[in-house]
């Protein structure tokens, strides 16, 4: 289904953010956020999954990242969510199992309309660079809030805090290509109620 696209701006007096996604790109990604493990983590994501992903964002870094974090999560979900459009022909369900060494991920995904995370992911690093650990939770629970995408996000093991996050950043990209193809087999919405 071409067309795929969306744009999204937030402004607030804590941060200015842009985003720009094609869900049907080749992984082609231009990212500045400011924290560049983060800008790494989503560079992935799109990579991965196979989106094309532009964002930039300035916020209030000298204060704490959380407030750029959040808002790019928002910004993200609320861009899928305009991409996706009417959702027909959806897949909507997608999963994914992924490694990164020692450590080994599961993401499953419903493009449900109701936004949701279950995440269950330690890492005992408080920081990885200037990315405070705590926050990729917060990134994600943001991003399916505002995607209206049921998220579970599963540690079956990893020590090493690099890679158990870069898992998950790719593990959520995987589950998120599978659950946005089309398929001419699915008629109109994918649910029984005629709406997502």
């Amino acid at each position: 289904m071409p067309g795929r696209t969306a744009d999204v701006e937030r402004k607030t007096k804590e941060t200015q953010i842009h985003v720009s996604i094609d869900l049907d790109g080749s992984g082609e990604s231009d990212i500045n956020t400011g924290i560049g493990f983060f800008d790494h983590m989503l560079a992935a994501v799109a990579k991965h999954g196979l989106f094309d992903l532009k964002i930039q964002a300035k916020g209030d870094l000298a204060i704490d990242p959380h407030h750029t974090v959040e808002d790019v999560g928002i910004s993200v979900g609320r861009a899928i969510d305009k991409a996706l459009g009417e959702k027909v022909g959806l897949a909507r369900f997608g999963w994914a199992v992924v490694p990164m060494d020692e450590a080994l991920i599961l993401t499953a995904i419903d493009l449900s309309g109701r936004g949701l995370l279950c995440y269950e992911v330690g890492i005992e690093q408080e920081k990885i660079g200037a990315l405070d650990t705590v926050l990729i939770a917060e990134f994600f629970e943001s991003l399916a809030r505002n995607a209206g995408m049921t998220l579970h996000l599963h540690k079956l093991s990893g020590e090493d805090p690099h890679h158990t996050a870069e898992a998950v950043f790719k593990s959520f990209a995987k589950a998120l290509q599978a659950a946005t193809r089309t398929s001419e087999r699915i008629t109109g919405v994918p649910s029984t109620k005629g709406v997502l």
